[in-house]
């Protein structure tokens, strides 16, 4: 693990015809729109069975600079990532290295902000499954800034490149997810998750009677999951300050190069925001809602 101390600065195309464009979401400091909500089983047709990219996606960016200041007391003393799920018996990103290792990545970046001494002391202690270098953003500079950033310390920057937020806990096929950022020739692609509303549910018939009620369903809208595929020329579009979501994400939608790939079906999704979300998806996980399908 290398570190690296930075300056003074952290097309909605669905593949659905049906399918809601991406939504940007609230996300956590420093990092892309993730939106903390209930775990999601989605409900997405299964992709058709992967066919490979013309170059295999091997290097990702994780964002793990936010304070994590919703999750206190648990970030009081560890950046965000570093926070453990109940019965998992690894930080998120533990997790989080681990997937991207069993799915071709041989190098990922991490841009860091919040304890950032912390979880490079966690990097040179830990076993990793892959090469990793850490960015540290002396001062925020933004999500889309932020990315750029790391992107610049990205080991191949002609070759396609994953990012995800660092607060993301889901397992699934990126080999996939690749092969449909290629076929439609975006920019970028990000996936797209659909969340069970935290609420429950009242059904009604048009005269005002109350039919059922629904616990938890899930939402009628599709959300940005917090997980992209980049193609090289992405991170030159990017705000050197500033969100991507604002600028760089509604330029390619304009121009139909940014896609959006709904989770398979049955694929585990969810953001790790605050406490309530680290009990949840402790009993969520401890369910099996984690063990999502095998890559075909």
């Amino acid at each position: 693990m290398t570190a690296d101390s930075g300056p003074t600065a952290d097309l909605a195309s669905p593949n659905s015809p049906n399918s809601p464009g991406p939504s940007g979401s609230p996300g956590s400091p420093g990092a892309p729109g993730s939106q903390s909500s209930p775990g999601s089983l989605s409900s997405a047709q299964p992709h058709p069975p992967h066919r490979p990219t013309s170059t295999p996606v091997t290097q990702a960016v994780i964002l793990a600079g936010g304070q994590g200041s919703r999750l206190r007391p648990y970030t009081d003393d560890r950046p965000k990532p570093l926070v453990e799920i109940p019965g998992t018996g690894t930080p998120i990103l533990g997790h989080q290295l681990a997937w991207l290792a069993s799915e071709g990545v041989t190098d990922a970046v991490i841009s860091c902000g919040h304890l950032a001494d912390v979880l490079e002391e966690w990097l040179d202690k830990a076993d990793l499954p892959l090469r990793v270098r850490t960015v540290v953003e002396a001062e925020p500079l933004g999500r889309g800034g932020g990315l750029k950033y790391a992107a610049k310390a990205l080991p191949r920057p002609d070759e396609p490149w994953y990012a995800t937020n660092g607060d993301i806990w889901t397992r699934f096929s990126l080999r996939e997810m690749a092969a449909f950022h290629h076929e439609r020739d975006a920019v970028a692609t990000l996936a797209l998750a659909r969340p069970r509303i935290p609420w429950g549910a009242v059904e009604t018939d048009q005269f005002g009677n109350v039919l059922d009620f629904i616990e938890a369903p899930p939402s009628p809208f599709l959300i940005n999951a917090g997980l992209y595929v980049f193609s090289p020329e992405f991170a030159e579009l990017l705000p050197d300050v500033g969100d991507h979501e604002r600028t760089t994400f509604p330029q390619l939608a304009r121009s139909k190069r940014l896609a959006g790939y709904q989770l398979p079906q049955g694929v585990y999704w969810r953001a790790i925001d605050t406490a309530k979300d680290l009990t949840e998806a402790a009993k969520e996980l401890a369910a099996g809602a984690g063990r999502a399908p095998q890559s075909r």
